[in-house]
């Protein structure tokens, strides 16, 4: 039963009593828990938020509504790590209710400062009309893990020409300088990102809008995350109204990224090629980056989207983050890698390896099954039409990851994975890949797949639910013959 606005803007000590159980009971019962990706101890989870490293730890905070699977009373909730892959669950970073968050912590980033991590973050609140007001926000965590709000916003107005529609503030350094980017949207309800720059993360200055040869994509840009990498400017950033062209923008919101040459600060030109998709999955957005202590830079992204239903909100929780990728540029695209760190999931397995050849055929095999692992399989001699593995399989599930060879397309079909999503959620995706040479690199949990394809150069996330008695995996090669080599490590 959906919740009325009062209940999905409760506080957790507002909680009904036995609510908070009744939620847990039902999230225990639940079949499609992860084993290894950060998920919500209750509720929803969506945006990553203050992706930083400070005192040896990795530290990662979620949008958190607590109290149930819809869009509600948004806090922070903190996760750390040593190693980018065994998470602690901390608690409650930030709590909303106060003035300038009354209505919502919502999305933002971290840097180090002075000893201490500086959280910078969009305050939600709603007057007596129920119309929104945004203000730029500030939390200070210390040494000892205690966090304590800037009583004040420290941008406390939306300036002029742009709705309330105005927040997600990343934060960089250059210098001695702090620059942030917030997403946007301009009063004729287009999108855009605009651009802070300050000396102490008290005081901003509003610099103006990035100028960009976007000027009306979409109604609103979310999350917007600007970095340099190997002498190239990237803007990343989650734009909402975009249609679909063909295998392109097929989710409801899109996440992707310009590359370009590094923005120029004092005129805020950014000459950049074409609009790229990140993902090319079902369920990807609002993705955050940060720099490692090691200078390279990992992204985080909410394995879900805005405003679909999924079978787990039936359970009490909804959506987790995906594994960390690491970013590296290659001819004009964004590659996207899982972090090197993800081996010690492995532990002391040697894993299981196998090499064969398929002649129009589907094939398994005793030892490759499962429901939480990491494969690697090579496809290569690629004389057949169509070659692919089947992934959670049993006789009524699969998920189907193929390679059309004649129309060089890789192909994630998910119309058969189990519990059925919202129409809108769709069940296929394609893209476009010219390759000799196929690589699949794949992280299956109990209700997710990540599928990395040569070595980043795409890369399919997607939300599965299929049964527990699903755990088989399928080699096929239909229409002619092909190599395969795999390698598989349970998780």
């Amino acid at each position: 039963m959906k919740m009325t606005r009062e209940q999905r803007y409760r506080r957790i000590e507002q909680a009904e009593p036995g609510e908070i159980g009744k939620l847990e009971a039902l999230i225990s019962a639940c079949p499609w828990r992860q084993h290894y990706h950060i998920q919500p101890i209750t509720g929803l989870l969506n945006d990553p938020n203050g992706f930083s490293y400070y005192q040896e730890y990795y530290h990662l905070f979620y949008q958190w509504f607590p109290l149930g699977t819809e869009h509600g009373m948004k806090y922070w909730y903190h996760t750390r790590s040593t190693d980018l892959v065994h998470w602690e669950e901390v608690g409650i970073g930030i709590q909303p209710g106060d003035t300038y968050d009354s209505h919502g912590a919502y999305s933002g980033s971290a840097i180090e400062k002075d000893g201490q991590l500086n959280l910078l973050y969009t305050g939600n609140t709603r007057d007596e009309d129920w119309i929104r007001h945004s203000y730029q926000c500030l939390a200070i965590m210390d040494e000892s893990g205690s966090i304590t709000k800037v009583h004040q916003p420290v941008i406390s107005e939306v300036p002029s020409g742009y709705t309330e529609h105005f927040r997600d503030p990343k934060v960089w350094q250059q210098g001695d300088t702090y620059y942030c980017v917030i997403g946007a949207q301009r009063v004729d309800e287009t999108g855009c990102t605009v651009l802070y720059r300050s000396s102490d993360l008290r005081n901003w200055t509003f610099l103006g809008e990035i100028h960009t040869g976007l000027p009306n994509f979409g109604y609103m840009w979310e999350c917007p995350d600007y970095m340099e990498m190997q002498g190239k400017g990237v803007l990343i950033f989650s734009p909402q109204g975009i249609e679909s062209q063909g295998d392109e923008y097929q989710n409801i919101f899109q996440s992707g990224y310009l590359i370009g040459e590094p923005l120029d600060l004092q005129t805020r030109h950014f000459e950049h090629g074409s609009f790229q998709e990140l993902d090319r999955g079902f369920d990807f957005y609002a993705p955050q980056t940060m720099q490692a202590p090691d200078g390279r830079r990992i992204l985080v992204g909410w394995m879900g989207l805005p405003d679909l239903e999924y079978p787990t909100d039936k359970s009490g929780w909804a959506h987790c983050l995906t594994i960390p990728r690491q970013l590296s540029l290659r001819e004009g695209k964004l590659i996207q890698q899982p972090v090197s760190e993800m081996v010690k999931l492995r532990g002391n397995s040697e894993g299981t390896h196998m090499e064969f050849t398929l002649d129009h055929e589907n094939r398994s095999f005793a030892d490759f099954a499962g429901m939480a692992y990491e494969l690697e399989c090579e496809i290569r001699d690629l004389d057949a039409g169509v070659v692919g593995i089947e992934l959670r399989a049993s006789a009524e599930e699969k998920t189907v990851l193929q390679y059309d060879r004649l129309s060089q397309k890789v192909i994630l079909d998910r119309s058969q994975s189990g519990a059925t999503l919202a129409e809108q959620n769709g069940n296929v995706r394609h893209c476009t890949l010219n390759a000799d040479v196929l690589k699949f690199h794949i992280f299956v949990d109990s209700s997710s797949v990540e599928i990395f394809v040569n070595d980043g150069e795409e890369v399919f996330t997607s939300r599965i639910f299929p049964s527990k008695d699903s755990t088989e995996i399928r080699f096929f090669a239909h229409g002619g013959k092909a190599g395969f080599q795999a390698s598989k490590w349970d998780y």
